[in-house]
């Protein structure tokens, strides 16, 4: 009996691998082919359009995107992984910002869109004014990341691919294997309020459009959290749809951060007595700089953080950017209810 449940879980997989290529090698032809908002915004076109500009029409139309997973810093020189890169908009947008210096991957499953991004790269290069390729698309699964090599990876990205997996707790267990330590994941996806009903799961079309296969928001932080990520941050929050299905429910489009670290962060915001001050001197991000949606640092205003954004800010490519004072005497659970005089609550 375990040996039929173990396949007929598999060919559900695959059976639900097989409909998603479908639709999203033949079915879809542009964002103006879905029929839901979830995954049709263009945030990564938007905020870098300067960069979109290089990027042929074919490339940027079949974008199916819910939000901007490119993190507001300097990406120079880093080896970066895109998991359901599509037809490559945002490996090609990461290939500008890493640099000649740097190298980007895309994972994705669809031929179709593959074969879209492989015929691009030539071009795109040459706009860019790269004398080597330094952006590579690699037909593989992001439950198995078989096709990258372990602690290899910088930056792993994702734009609205996640939710399309029917084994998310594979997928972040292999983000975490790729990752080098100090490695950053940042995510977009669509998360729900509430634990889907069956009705919704397992419609075919909900699923490829980005809302079936959401997870409830606290269940997706605590399958993060099982692969080894601790206190995985929201950067961003944003309501996409809702009553689908007939259903009292709200979907948002959603963007993430977590960090690896050899020695585990702590499982709770604990009080150190330490201080983090923002240098100015993130590109772009001259006045304050943005960690997550609790933590908006003014440029040169020391402000208390518990021991986990500490690290985050110390022990990661985020340490150009910030003077992290040391740990003092435990002072018990980092309080975010009542911050000092002028001072921003910083609960993480």
């Amino acid at each position: 009996m375990e040996a039929d449940r173990t396949t007929s879980a598999r060919d559900s997989v695959e059976n639900l691998r097989a409909f998603l290529s479908e639709y999203y090698g033949r079915v879809l032809q542009g964002t103006g082919d879905l029929e839901k908002n979830a995954c049709c915004a263009a945030s990564s076109i938007s905020r870098y359009s300067e960069i979109a500009e290089l990027i042929p029409s074919e490339v940027k139309d079949r974008n199916y995107g819910c939000g901007c997973c490119i993190p507001a810093d300097d990406l120079e020189g880093l080896t970066v992984l895109d998991l359901g890169s599509g037809t490559g908009l945002d490996c090609f947008i990461l290939s500008h910002l890493a640099g000649e210096g740097g190298s980007v991957h895309g994972i994705d499953m669809t031929d179709e869109q593959l074969e879209i991004a492989r015929r691009n790269i030539p071009g795109v290069m040459a706009a860019f004014g790269y004398s080597e390729n330094n952006v590579f698309f690699h037909k593989d699964f992001m439950e198995t990341l078989g096709s990258i090599e372990d602690s290899t990876i910088d930056l792993v990205v994702s734009d609205c691919a996640i939710n399309l997996s029917p084994r998310k707790d594979s997928v972040f267990n292999s983000i975490y294997r790729v990752l080098k330590p100090g490695g950053e994941f940042y995510i977009s996806d669509i998360v729900a309020d509430r634990r889907l009903p069956e009705s919704i799961r397992e419609d075919k079309k909900l699923l490829a459009e980005c809302l079936g296969g959401a997870l409830y928001e606290y269940d997706l932080l605590d399958t993060i959290t099982a692969a080894g990520f601790r206190d995985p941050r929201g950067v961003s929050r944003s309501l996409v749809e809702e009553n689908v299905g007939g259903q009292p429910n709200r979907f948002f489009s959603m963007t993430l951060r977590g960090f690896k670290f050899e020695e585990p962060l702590d499982r709770r915001c604990e009080d150190f007595a330490q201080h983090a001050t923002y240098r100015g001197n993130c590109p772009g991000s001259e006045e304050n700089f943005l960690l997550d949606l609790n933590h908006l640092f003014e440029k040169d205003s020391a402000r208390s953080v518990c021991r986990n954004t500490a690290r985050m800010l110390s022990e990661t490519r985020l340490s150009r950017y910030f003077e992290v004072s040391g740990e003092l005497e435990h002072r018990g659970i980092f309080d975010c209810s009542s911050p000092a005089p002028g001072e921003a609550p910083s609960c993480c």
